[in-house]
Protein backbone atom coordinates (compact mmCIF):
# COMPACT_ATOMS: atom_id res chain seq x y z
CA UNK A 1 0.00 0.00 0.00
CA UNK A 2 1.44 3.33 -0.87
CA UNK A 3 0.85 6.01 1.18
CA UNK A 4 -0.69 9.17 -0.09
CA UNK A 5 1.18 12.23 0.24
CA UNK A 6 0.20 14.92 2.37
CA UNK A 7 -1.21 18.70 1.63
CA UNK A 8 -2.93 17.30 -1.35
CA UNK A 9 -5.83 19.36 -1.09
CA UNK A 10 -4.96 21.26 2.05
CA UNK A 11 -4.35 25.22 1.29
CA UNK A 12 -1.36 26.86 2.20
CA UNK A 13 -0.51 30.66 3.51
CA UNK A 14 0.67 31.81 0.49
CA UNK A 15 -2.46 30.37 -1.49
CA UNK A 16 -4.53 32.13 0.99
CA UNK A 17 -2.89 35.25 1.04
CA UNK A 18 -5.09 37.81 -0.82
CA UNK A 19 -8.20 36.09 -1.78
CA UNK A 20 -11.53 37.54 -0.12
CA UNK A 21 -13.30 35.48 2.45
CA UNK A 22 -15.48 33.54 -0.02
CA UNK A 23 -12.80 32.77 -2.08
CA UNK A 24 -11.01 31.14 1.29
CA UNK A 25 -14.36 29.13 2.40
CA UNK A 26 -14.03 27.89 -1.50
CA UNK A 27 -10.45 26.77 -1.30
CA UNK A 28 -10.96 25.34 2.23
CA UNK A 29 -14.06 23.18 1.07
CA UNK A 30 -12.23 20.40 -0.40
CA UNK A 31 -9.71 19.80 2.47
CA UNK A 32 -13.31 20.61 4.95
CA UNK A 33 -16.23 18.65 2.75
CA UNK A 34 -16.35 16.32 5.11
CA UNK A 35 -16.76 17.92 8.30
CA UNK A 36 -19.45 19.98 6.40
CA UNK A 37 -21.00 16.79 5.38
CA UNK A 38 -21.04 15.81 8.92
CA UNK A 39 -22.34 18.95 10.29
CA UNK A 40 -25.52 18.50 7.27
CA UNK A 41 -26.12 15.13 8.15
CA UNK A 42 -26.41 16.45 11.99
CA UNK A 43 -28.70 19.06 11.01
CA UNK A 44 -30.59 17.18 8.37
CA UNK A 45 -31.38 14.26 11.29
CA UNK A 46 -32.14 16.38 13.67
CA UNK A 47 -34.65 18.20 11.83
CA UNK A 48 -36.37 15.08 10.15
CA UNK A 49 -36.06 13.00 13.50
CA UNK A 50 -36.80 16.49 16.01
CA UNK A 51 -38.10 13.55 18.88
CA UNK A 52 -35.30 11.06 18.61
CA UNK A 53 -32.30 12.33 16.79
CA UNK A 54 -31.16 15.53 18.44
CA UNK A 55 -31.35 14.09 22.00
CA UNK A 56 -28.94 13.10 25.13
CA UNK A 57 -29.69 9.82 24.61
CA UNK A 58 -28.64 9.37 20.91
CA UNK A 59 -25.56 11.01 21.69
CA UNK A 60 -25.17 8.14 25.01
CA UNK A 61 -26.04 5.44 22.36
CA UNK A 62 -23.71 6.11 19.60
CA UNK A 63 -20.69 6.91 21.98
CA UNK A 64 -21.27 3.60 23.48
CA UNK A 65 -22.02 1.83 19.98
CA UNK A 66 -18.99 3.39 18.35
CA UNK A 67 -16.04 4.22 20.33
CA UNK A 68 -14.79 0.24 20.05
CA UNK A 69 -14.66 1.06 15.91
CA UNK A 70 -13.36 4.68 16.73
CA UNK A 71 -10.45 3.15 18.72
CA UNK A 72 -9.70 0.37 16.27
CA UNK A 73 -9.65 3.13 13.55
CA UNK A 74 -7.41 4.60 15.27
CA UNK A 75 -5.39 1.45 15.17
CA UNK A 76 -5.55 0.82 11.62
CA UNK A 77 -4.87 4.72 11.50
CA UNK A 78 -0.91 4.67 12.63
CA UNK A 79 0.52 1.74 10.22
CA UNK A 80 -1.30 3.40 7.42
CA UNK A 81 0.91 6.58 8.05
CA UNK A 82 3.61 4.55 7.41
CA UNK A 83 2.39 3.02 4.07
CA UNK A 84 1.39 0.19 5.68
CA UNK A 85 -2.68 -1.42 6.38
CA UNK A 86 -3.09 -4.00 9.33
CA UNK A 87 -6.30 -6.00 8.93
CA UNK A 88 -5.28 -7.77 12.23
CA UNK A 89 -7.91 -4.64 13.43
CA UNK A 90 -10.46 -7.06 12.97
CA UNK A 91 -9.09 -10.18 13.54
CA UNK A 92 -7.49 -9.41 16.40
CA UNK A 93 -10.55 -8.29 18.38
CA UNK A 94 -11.92 -11.86 18.43
CA UNK A 95 -9.25 -13.44 19.76
CA UNK A 96 -8.77 -10.54 22.84
CA UNK A 97 -12.02 -10.09 23.80
CA UNK A 98 -12.32 -14.31 24.19
CA UNK A 99 -9.34 -14.48 26.19
CA UNK A 100 -9.93 -11.18 28.57
CA UNK A 101 -12.61 -13.06 29.82
CA UNK A 102 -11.67 -16.86 29.56
CA UNK A 103 -8.22 -16.00 31.55
CA UNK A 104 -11.18 -15.16 34.49
CA UNK A 105 -13.21 -17.54 34.33
CA UNK A 106 -11.49 -20.63 33.00
CA UNK A 107 -7.84 -19.94 34.61
CA UNK A 108 -8.89 -18.03 37.46
CA UNK A 109 -6.57 -14.81 36.96
CA UNK A 110 -7.41 -11.29 38.24
CA UNK A 111 -8.67 -9.00 36.09
CA UNK A 112 -6.01 -6.53 35.95
CA UNK A 113 -3.47 -9.01 35.23
CA UNK A 114 -5.96 -10.98 32.51
CA UNK A 115 -5.99 -7.46 30.76
CA UNK A 116 -2.46 -6.86 30.77
CA UNK A 117 -1.51 -10.79 29.38
CA UNK A 118 -4.17 -9.59 26.50
CA UNK A 119 -2.26 -5.82 25.72
CA UNK A 120 1.21 -7.58 25.70
CA UNK A 121 -0.07 -10.60 23.32
CA UNK A 122 -1.83 -7.76 21.38
CA UNK A 123 1.92 -5.80 21.30
CA UNK A 124 3.50 -8.67 20.73
CA UNK A 125 1.06 -9.90 17.69
CA UNK A 126 2.01 -6.56 16.34
CA UNK A 127 5.41 -6.84 16.57
CA UNK A 128 5.17 -9.74 14.52
CA UNK A 129 3.07 -8.23 11.78
CA UNK A 130 6.08 -5.67 11.65
CA UNK A 131 9.31 -8.66 11.29
CA UNK A 132 7.09 -10.21 8.33
CA UNK A 133 6.61 -7.09 6.59
CA UNK A 134 9.95 -5.68 7.34
CA UNK A 135 12.08 -8.69 7.84
CA UNK A 136 10.55 -11.17 6.05
CA UNK A 137 9.20 -7.98 3.08
CA UNK A 138 5.81 -9.63 2.75
CA UNK A 139 3.62 -6.96 1.48
CA UNK A 140 1.24 -5.76 4.86
CA UNK A 141 -1.84 -6.47 3.43
CA UNK A 142 -1.16 -10.41 3.08
CA UNK A 143 1.17 -11.13 5.76
CA UNK A 144 -1.94 -8.89 8.26
CA UNK A 145 -4.09 -11.21 6.76
CA UNK A 146 -2.23 -13.98 7.44
CA UNK A 147 -1.70 -12.94 11.18
CA UNK A 148 -5.35 -12.23 11.63
CA UNK A 149 -6.85 -15.42 10.18
CA UNK A 150 -4.14 -17.56 11.99
CA UNK A 151 -5.86 -15.17 15.24
CA UNK A 152 -9.45 -15.93 14.22
CA UNK A 153 -8.93 -19.79 14.14
CA UNK A 154 -6.97 -19.74 17.29
CA UNK A 155 -10.36 -18.09 18.70
CA UNK A 156 -12.51 -20.83 17.20
CA UNK A 157 -10.02 -23.04 19.03
CA UNK A 158 -10.44 -22.12 22.20
CA UNK A 159 -14.06 -21.27 22.56
CA UNK A 160 -14.65 -24.65 20.60
CA UNK A 161 -17.54 -22.93 18.76
CA UNK A 162 -19.28 -22.09 22.35
CA UNK A 163 -19.69 -19.02 24.27
CA UNK A 164 -17.01 -18.23 27.00
CA UNK A 165 -19.45 -17.23 29.93
CA UNK A 166 -19.22 -16.64 33.63
CA UNK A 167 -18.87 -14.31 36.73
CA UNK A 168 -17.08 -11.45 36.09
CA UNK A 169 -15.51 -8.78 38.84
CA UNK A 170 -17.37 -5.31 39.56
CA UNK A 171 -14.19 -4.00 38.00
CA UNK A 172 -14.05 -5.61 35.05
CA UNK A 173 -17.21 -3.99 34.42
CA UNK A 174 -16.58 -0.85 35.20
CA UNK A 175 -14.36 -0.56 32.68
CA UNK A 176 -16.75 -0.26 30.34
CA UNK A 177 -19.98 0.87 31.98
CA UNK A 178 -18.81 3.43 34.37
CA UNK A 179 -20.56 7.09 33.16
CA UNK A 180 -19.51 10.22 33.02
CA UNK A 181 -21.32 13.05 33.02
CA UNK A 182 -23.86 10.95 31.37
CA UNK A 183 -21.47 9.81 28.99
CA UNK A 184 -20.05 6.21 28.68
CA UNK A 185 -16.37 6.38 29.96
CA UNK A 186 -15.39 4.94 26.25
CA UNK A 187 -15.87 8.35 24.47
CA UNK A 188 -13.15 9.47 26.88
CA UNK A 189 -10.64 6.89 26.52
CA UNK A 190 -10.71 7.13 22.61
CA UNK A 191 -11.17 11.23 23.41
CA UNK A 192 -7.54 11.31 25.55
CA UNK A 193 -6.26 8.32 22.72
CA UNK A 194 -6.70 11.18 20.16
CA UNK A 195 -5.12 13.64 21.50
CA UNK A 196 -1.62 11.65 22.55
CA UNK A 197 -1.75 10.53 19.02
CA UNK A 198 -2.51 13.63 17.53
CA UNK A 199 0.14 15.10 19.55
CA UNK A 200 2.73 12.22 18.53
CA UNK A 201 2.49 12.40 14.52
CA UNK A 202 1.62 15.93 14.27
CA UNK A 203 4.54 17.77 16.88
CA UNK A 204 6.99 14.94 17.06
CA UNK A 205 9.95 13.25 15.41
CA UNK A 206 8.36 10.42 15.70
CA UNK A 207 4.73 11.33 13.53
CA UNK A 208 7.21 13.46 11.01
CA UNK A 209 9.61 10.01 10.07
CA UNK A 210 6.33 7.72 9.85
CA UNK A 211 4.68 10.00 7.24
CA UNK A 212 8.16 10.18 5.55
CA UNK A 213 8.27 6.47 5.42
CA UNK A 214 4.96 6.50 3.99
CA UNK A 215 5.57 8.95 1.44
CA UNK A 216 8.94 7.05 0.22
CA UNK A 217 10.69 4.44 2.10
CA UNK A 218 13.76 4.82 0.12
CA UNK A 219 13.95 8.52 0.43
CA UNK A 220 13.50 8.47 4.35
CA UNK A 221 16.07 5.98 4.33
CA UNK A 222 18.67 7.57 2.65
CA UNK A 223 18.32 10.50 5.35
CA UNK A 224 19.07 8.29 7.78
CA UNK A 225 15.33 7.55 9.67
CA UNK A 226 15.73 4.09 10.94
CA UNK A 227 12.67 2.60 8.67
CA UNK A 228 12.33 -0.96 9.57
CA UNK A 229 11.99 0.25 13.31
CA UNK A 230 9.52 3.32 12.67
CA UNK A 231 7.64 0.97 10.86
CA UNK A 232 7.72 -2.13 13.47
CA UNK A 233 6.97 0.06 16.40
CA UNK A 234 3.58 1.46 14.37
CA UNK A 235 2.42 -2.39 14.03
CA UNK A 236 3.75 -3.17 17.77
CA UNK A 237 1.14 0.12 18.43
CA UNK A 238 -1.71 -1.00 16.28
CA UNK A 239 -1.31 -4.38 18.05
CA UNK A 240 -1.72 -2.62 21.19
CA UNK A 241 -4.75 -0.38 20.57
CA UNK A 242 -6.34 -3.43 18.97
CA UNK A 243 -5.98 -5.70 22.03
CA UNK A 244 -7.19 -2.83 24.13
CA UNK A 245 -10.46 -2.58 22.26
CA UNK A 246 -10.80 -6.36 22.81
CA UNK A 247 -10.92 -5.43 26.58
CA UNK A 248 -13.75 -3.05 26.15
CA UNK A 249 -15.20 -4.96 23.94
CA UNK A 250 -15.01 -7.96 26.46
CA UNK A 251 -16.45 -5.76 29.14
CA UNK A 252 -19.64 -4.09 27.31
CA UNK A 253 -20.62 -7.72 26.14
CA UNK A 254 -20.00 -9.89 29.36
CA UNK A 255 -19.35 -12.96 26.65
CA UNK A 256 -16.70 -14.17 24.32
CA UNK A 257 -17.70 -15.88 21.22
CA UNK A 258 -16.16 -15.76 18.06
CA UNK A 259 -18.97 -14.49 15.86
CA UNK A 260 -18.42 -11.14 17.11
CA UNK A 261 -15.35 -8.98 16.21
CA UNK A 262 -14.82 -9.46 12.28
CA UNK A 263 -18.13 -7.07 11.53
CA UNK A 264 -15.72 -4.00 13.12
CA UNK A 265 -12.95 -4.56 10.30
CA UNK A 266 -14.59 -2.95 7.37
CA UNK A 267 -16.10 0.09 9.66
CA UNK A 268 -12.46 0.53 11.28
CA UNK A 269 -10.76 0.84 7.80
CA UNK A 270 -13.60 3.10 6.59
CA UNK A 271 -12.74 5.39 9.58
CA UNK A 272 -9.28 5.50 8.70
CA UNK A 273 -9.30 6.08 5.02
CA UNK A 274 -12.10 9.00 4.89
CA UNK A 275 -9.52 10.29 7.67
CA UNK A 276 -7.34 10.99 4.70
CA UNK A 277 -9.35 12.35 2.70
CA UNK A 278 -10.17 15.15 5.31
CA UNK A 279 -8.55 18.11 8.04
CA UNK A 280 -5.12 17.07 6.04
CA UNK A 281 -5.99 15.44 3.04
CA UNK A 282 -4.21 13.28 1.24
CA UNK A 283 -2.69 11.74 4.43
CA UNK A 284 -4.56 10.17 7.17
CA UNK A 285 -4.36 11.92 10.47
CA UNK A 286 -6.14 11.63 14.00
CA UNK A 287 -9.21 14.21 13.90
CA UNK A 288 -9.96 13.16 10.15
CA UNK A 289 -10.24 9.49 11.42
CA UNK A 290 -12.16 10.97 13.92
CA UNK A 291 -14.57 12.84 11.58
CA UNK A 292 -14.87 9.66 9.22
CA UNK A 293 -15.98 7.53 12.12
CA UNK A 294 -18.66 10.65 13.01
CA UNK A 295 -19.94 10.24 9.78
CA UNK A 296 -20.53 6.33 10.02
CA UNK A 297 -22.11 7.00 13.40
CA UNK A 298 -24.51 10.28 12.59
CA UNK A 299 -25.45 8.13 9.07
CA UNK A 300 -26.44 5.02 9.81
CA UNK A 301 -28.15 6.12 13.31
CA UNK A 302 -29.90 8.75 11.43
CA UNK A 303 -30.89 5.63 8.40
CA UNK A 304 -31.55 3.20 11.16
CA UNK A 305 -34.44 5.43 13.06
CA UNK A 306 -35.96 5.62 9.83
CA UNK A 307 -36.73 2.39 10.00
CA UNK A 308 -33.72 1.02 7.48
CA UNK A 309 -33.27 -2.46 7.34
CA UNK A 310 -30.82 -4.65 8.97
CA UNK A 311 -28.64 -4.62 5.60
CA UNK A 312 -28.16 -1.02 5.63
CA UNK A 313 -24.78 -0.56 7.89
CA UNK A 314 -22.71 -2.87 6.00
CA UNK A 315 -24.44 -1.38 2.91
CA UNK A 316 -23.46 2.28 4.18
CA UNK A 317 -19.92 1.47 5.41
CA UNK A 318 -18.94 -0.45 1.97
CA UNK A 319 -20.29 2.83 -0.18
CA UNK A 320 -18.56 5.17 2.32
CA UNK A 321 -15.48 2.96 1.77
CA UNK A 322 -15.81 3.37 -1.67
CA UNK A 323 -16.05 6.95 -2.31
CA UNK A 324 -13.48 7.63 0.58
CA UNK A 325 -10.63 5.43 -1.73
CA UNK A 326 -12.52 7.49 -4.88
CA UNK A 327 -12.04 10.58 -2.83
CA UNK A 328 -8.45 10.10 -1.82
CA UNK A 329 -7.40 8.91 -5.24
CA UNK A 330 -8.71 11.96 -6.98
CA UNK A 331 -6.87 14.16 -4.32
CA UNK A 332 -3.67 12.46 -5.39
CA UNK A 333 -3.97 12.75 -8.51
CA UNK A 334 -4.45 16.35 -8.17
CA UNK A 335 -1.50 16.63 -6.37
CA UNK A 336 0.28 15.06 -9.43
CA UNK A 337 -0.90 17.29 -11.68
CA UNK A 338 -0.27 20.27 -9.91
CA UNK A 339 3.50 19.26 -9.29
CA UNK A 340 3.82 18.93 -13.16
Amino acid sequence: MQSLESNALEPTRAEMAGLSVGQKLIRFAPAYGLVILMVFLLVLFSILLPRTFPTFLNLRAILSDKSIIALLSLAAMVPMAAGRIDLTVGYGIVLWHILAISLQTLFGVPWPMAVMIVLLLGAFTGFLNGLLVEVAKIDSFIATLGTGTVLYALALWHTGGRQMVGVLPDGFYAINGTFVFGLPITAFYILAIAVVAWLILEYTPVGRYLYAIGANPRAAELNGIPTKKYVVGAFVTSGLMTALAGVLLASKLRIGQASVGLEFLLPALVGAFLGSTTIKPGRVNVWGTMVGVAILAIGISGIQQFGGSFWVEPMFNGVTLLVAIGIAGYAQRRKGAAKK
